[in-house]
């Protein structure tokens, strides 16, 4: 379990082709705080450590996740954004992020026009339901506050502070890149509940 609030900007090193899955070597400034087997968040994809060196440490990515996630388009000298796993006495400053991402989203604009900075994304339709205005969204790892909603065009609007975009990859993110996204878990049970109750 995550909060969506990024502890360190990572850095790809190397990525290995391994038959259908994918092997990613990560710089990070937490890497000797690491574990063997220890869950850490990559743009929002719990993966498990596999192996960890001096300055870096090992994950894979198997098929599922390369189909659901921007991760497979990964190359050396990206930047990634990294959250470890919750601690229970750890304060809470986002919202809870299982690290599940449920589809890709497509940036379609992009405003950092006098310190006012916002972001529009696109979804798949049928997650239409999981969303709305206020609530909590995760892109790309980061917990954030959904500002507007157009239903017409399948898409979201984000407005990011500062500080947010100097300490996550959002600073690098371009107009029709991909992002991973996960819908807030209450609104997931909420409307599968409802589902069954139509049945």
């Amino acid at each position: 379990m995550f909060s969506g609030i990024i502890e360190n900007i990572g850095e790809i090193m190397k990525v290995e082709n391994n038959i259908s899955n994918y092997n990613i070597y990560i710089k990070s400034s937490f890497t000797n705080e690491l574990a063997i087997g220890e869950s850490v968040a990559h743009n929002g994809v719990c993966l498990t450590v596999t192996h960890i060196g001096p300055k870096f440490y090992k994950v894979t990515c198997v098929k599922e996740t390369l189909l659901k996630t921007n991760l497979g388009t990964l190359k050396v000298g990206d930047k990634i954004n990294l959250e470890r796993s919750l601690k229970m006495s750890s304060r809470i400053s986002g919202h809870f992020v299982q690290g599940h991402v449920d589809c890709l989203g497509n940036c379609s604009f992009i405003n950092k026009e006098d310190g006012n900075v916002f972001f529009i994304f696109q979804y798949p339709k049928k997650f239409q339901n999981l969303i709305f205005e206020k609530g909590s969204i995760c892109i790309n790892g980061v917990s954030l506050t959904v500002s507007k909603i157009k239903d017409s065009e399948m898409s979201f609007e984000v407005w990011i502070i500062p500080h947010t975009l100097k300490e996550t990859t959002f600073q690098f993110i371009k107009k029709n890149d991909k992002v991973n996204l996960e819908f807030d878990m209450i609104s997931k049970q909420i409307d599968r509940t409802a589902s069954l109750l139509k049945l």
